[in-house]
């Protein structure tokens, strides 16, 4: 399986959202995560943002959704981007506020470093958290 495949199913695993039990395979052991948004300010490791995606998406906003709107990889760099929306209702427990029912249509990109074995190196996201957490209603 190529780099670009690996990443694609990690980013899929991720989403549905599987949890790091669904998304250890494609990653390499230790990946740090970055990101310079509010609600992931503490989350330093994929394993962990893969638990928070999983929360997010069965607990905080169960049934949440995306829409992949472009996907590349670059050889050169070993690097993998997707551009996505998530469709979500702040419909249960989590968030800074008891949930709200508020809806948000947020914009994030997911930036994958690969090994040379084909597994996820590091990620990077790029998501403007205070659009969404005003649209469920959490500022």
């Amino acid at each position: 399986m190529s780099a670009f495949e690996v990443a694609t199913r990690f980013f899929e695993a991720c989403e549905k959202p599987l949890g790091w039990e669904g998304c250890r395979e494609y990653v390499a052991e230790g990946a740090p995560f970055t990101a310079q948004s509010e609600p992931l300010a503490e989350i330093d490791t994929v394993e962990a943002y893969c638990e928070w995606m999983k929360t997010f998406g069965t607990v905080t906003a169960a049934g949440a959704t995306y829409e992949l709107h472009s996907s590349s990889y670059d050889d050169a760099t070993r690097t993998a981007v997707f551009f996505a929306t998530i469709h979500a209702t702040h419909s249960g427990e989590g968030g800074p506020v008891p949930p709200t029912g508020k809806q948000t249509n947020s914009h994030y990109v997911y930036v994958l470093k690969m090994t040379g074995d084909e597994k996820v190196a590091e990620m990077t996201k790029i998501w403007n958290a205070p659009w969404a957490m005003k649209e469920l209603g959490w500022m």
